[in-house]
């Protein structure tokens, strides 16, 4: 098979971006994760959703602006490493694609755990496994192909939730929830800040990966058909989608179901549809869930290969990886990162029952070093466009103020991370990996080769 270097292809339509937005941000954390952060804040956590959904908002429009005006490979790797320095490029690529490859490991987790619902006796990681296979093959066919599976990935869990929401209110209504439904289940059974206010703040860290994903947009710009009109457009709708389908399918979740019978470890979507005996409701939206997972690991091989590809054109990454078929699929970068994340199928045969926990606080650390540059990077970037007289053409709102307080809000995180026990050595490990990404481009440096120009 021939191959050819620098050309990524231009595949992904309008109706593509946006979806893919979507689906990165609808996967294990809202399924799989409101169920520990209900335990941890009661209905509260509603208001935690809102504002964690703000600031993810936020961000991704600091993003959007750049990628507007340079829509090119390797995304906000690029912008760090054009306004911010070269090692702040080589930080920032090399922790989404090591972040990535951890969220890649927490969503094939969740897989194993939804497929038991239906075969308890199946082992997490032999799901795990048919799930890398089948991702893996459908990005080796071209960019085309990702964005119509996760166009209709995207498709199924919009419609469920919406029906889920639907149906869930008419229960409500009609009286078919049974006694223990109600409105009232908001601010019963100890209140709607049923542990306080610190309750709500402690759960934030865990609440904030249910976010992560929605950059997935930014790794787009340069396959995109026409990034000028479809990324804003992709990221004006991320935020009445978080409200919709974080809030409003919770709201009503909540109201359903006393928040303090849903027990952490499976999808309350499920296991709250289940209580109310709705059988076959029960196993469609298991069904999405799975469907959930299975979209957001698509994602994650998309994007781990466009960033080490990304790396590459910067002169951070080998050579070698620049490297793409007369499809314009980088084969030696998506190699690479399907390598690095077999080891999920190690962490899961050796650690069932602990491995999304954990894997989640890991993701967590990376993505507030990830977020926490975009913001610095757009800064930066607006401060240069300022000194040649360039005003944006997809300005982010209120710059510089947003900015800093996405910065200070993604700091109280880490602090909030230090002060849970399960997630304090995810914040010990943050500058021991800066150490290693510091010595891992010191390496670099030194063995340089001229980077390539980015297509």
């Amino acid at each position: 098979m021939a191959l050819h270097e620098n050309h990524l292809k231009r595949g992904l339509k309008s109706r593509h971006i946006q979806l893919i937005a979507l689906g990165g941000a609808i996967g294990t954390g809202l399924f799989l994760g409101v169920a520990e952060t209900v335990k941890m804040a009661g209905p509260s956590i509603l208001l935690g959703y809102a504002v964690a959904g703000l600031v993810a908002f936020l961000i991704m429009r600091q993003l959007s602006e750049m990628m507007v005006d340079e829509p090119v490979a390797g995304s906000f790797s690029h912008f760090a490493d054009k306004y911010c320095g070269r090692f702040a490029g080589f930080l920032t690529g090399w922790n989404y694609w090591v972040l990535y490859v951890l969220v890649s490991m927490a969503e094939l987790s969740a897989v194993g755990i939804y497929v038991q619902y239906w075969f308890p006796e199946i082992p997490t990681w032999v799901s795990a496994l048919g799930c890398f296979v089948f991702a893996n093959a459908i990005s080796m066919f071209n960019v085309r192909a990702f964005g119509e599976t996760e166009f209709w990935f995207a498709v199924i869990k919009v419609v469920a939730i919406v029906a889920m929401i639907l149906y869930g209110i008419f229960l409500l209504f009609s009286g078919g929830a049974g006694p223990q439904a109600g409105v009232a289940n908001l601010w019963q059974h100890g209140g709607f800040f049923a542990h306080g206010i610190q309750g709500l703040v402690m759960s934030m860290a865990v609440l904030m990966f249910s976010f992560g994903g929605l950059e997935v947009i930014g790794i787009t710009a340069a396959e995109a058909d026409n990034p000028s009109k479809s990324i804003p457009k992709a990221t004006n709708q991320a935020l009445w989608r978080i409200l919709v389908f974080y809030v409003g399918s919770l709201a009503v979740l909540l109201s359903l179901y006393p928040w303090n019978q849903i027990q952490p470890g499976a999808s309350p979507f499920v296991l709250i549809f289940k209580a109310l005996d709705a059988g076959a409701v029960a196993h469609v939206l298991n069904l999405v869930v799975l469907t959930a997972a299975v979209s957001v690991y698509n994602s994650c091989v998309y994007s781990n290969s466009r960033m080490m590809y990304g790396l590459a054109t910067q002169g951070h990454a080998p050579r070698a990886l620049l490297k793409v078929n007369e499809r314009g699929v980088p084969l030696v970068s998506l190699g690479v990162s399907a390598v690095a994340t077999v080891i999920c199928v190690a962490v899961n045969y050796a650690l069932p029952g602990k491995a999304l926990g954990m894997l989640m606080g890991l993701a967590v650390a990376g993505m507030m070093i990830n977020w926490a540059m975009i913001s610095w990077s757009h800064l930066r970037f607006r401060q240069a466009k300022a000194a040649q007289g360039v005003r944006p053409v997809f300005g982010s709102p209120f710059y510089p103020l947003t900015n800093w307080l996405c910065l200070a809000f993604l700091a109280g995180i880490l602090v909030i991370m230090f002060l849970t026990p399960e997630m304090r050595v995810s914040v010990y490990l943050i500058p021991v990996w800066l150490v290693v990404l510091g010595v891992g481009y010191r390496i670099r440096q030194r063995g340089k080769v001229p980077a390539a120009s980015a297509t």
